[in-house]
């Protein structure tokens, strides 16, 4: 048996408290459960009990936010897994429910990632899309192999689209083909694609105004 000392609602989610016993940190719970059994400071418990009762509770809370955040649209399992512990849900509980999004296919990295690359390549090239998704959580294996799907060629007249467009641009203020060509080439690195295929398109656009 233990005695609640301090029953805290949690900055980030005031639908879960944290509950401290003998004037420690016990654990994490809902403020439903609370009320539910009544809890109150100074109020003897029986931890096993609680803690199991908690976790049930927990697990299915859980579970329900985990739907609720790829309801709204898709994500990566990183991208899950940092929401629900800003919610404040214990690991095994997050554990319970990524592997629950998973089985149904809720979330699925390799999914995300071929679906971000089709969205994007239209604007960014393959560097750039690959530092997204690394940000995002995606494995670097996964990435790679849905990134040898892109179609280079493609890659590449896309860039020289990009490229003509920024040109006009940057002919309204520039009419050194050095400074463009500088220019256009810092702009397609920034926008990820690789040096080759800048260079090409830098060579191109360049040799077409001339």
């Amino acid at each position: 048996m233990a005695i609640i000392t301090k029953i805290e609602v949690q900055k980030r989610n005031k639908e879960r408290v944290n509950l401290f016993l003998d004037g420690e940190y016990a654990l994490s719970i809902s403020a439903e459960l609370v009320y539910k059994e009544h809890l109150k400071v100074k109020d003897n418990i029986d931890y096993d009990k609680l803690k199991l009762l908690a976790e049930k509770e927990g697990f299915a809370k859980c579970k329900e936010s985990a739907l609720r955040i790829v309801e709204r649209n898709y994500k990566t399992e990183k991208q899950v897994r940092e929401k629900l512990k800003l919610k404040g849900y214990e690991e095994n509980a997050i554990d319970y429910s990524i592997e629950f999004l998973k089985e149904y296919n809720f979330i699925n990295d390799n999914y995300y990632a071929s679906a971000f690359i089709n969205d994007k390549s239209n604007s960014m090239g393959s560097q750039k899309i690959k530092y997204n998704l690394i940000q995002k959580g995606v494995s670097k294996e996964i990435i790679e192999e849905a990134l040898a799907n892109v179609n280079k060629e493609n890659e590449r007249d896309i860039a020289l689209e990009i490229a003509k467009k920024k040109l006009v641009v940057i002919k309204k203020k520039e009419n050194d083909n050095y400074k463009i060509s500088g220019k256009l080439y810092r702009y397609l690195i920034s926008k990820g694609y690789e040096m080759d295929i800048v260079s090409d398109v830098v060579k191109e656009v360049i040799r077409l105004e001339e």
